[in-house]
């Protein structure tokens, strides 16, 4: 089972993709959201989204300037103020 994850900034979608594992830089510290994880709101803090597209695979990373992250049924989705690089 795969987790569906969305990567938004107010310009643009920058990312939508089925992915293994993303962890976000929460604003209270990293958390890691697997397929079937807890609904969930979080605020972000300035820092490295880790995108793990397989199973023990090394992670792409996304510098990501604050927002929020919702876990729903759906998946995962970030809203973030900027992407940077």
């Amino acid at each position: 089972m795969a987790l569906q994850f969305e990567l938004v900034t107010p310009e643009k979608l920058v990312r939508s993709e089925a992915v293994h594992m993303v962890v976000v830089p929460g604003a209270e510290g990293e958390f890691g959201v697997l397929e079937g994880h807890a609904p969930l709101m979080s605020t972000v803090r300035d820092g490295l989204v880790s995108i793990y597209k397989t199973e023990g695979s090394q992670p792409e990373t996304i510098a990501i300037e604050g927002g929020f992250a919702e876990v729903n049924e759906q998946g995962l989705t970030i809203l973030a103020e900027r992407v940077s690089g």
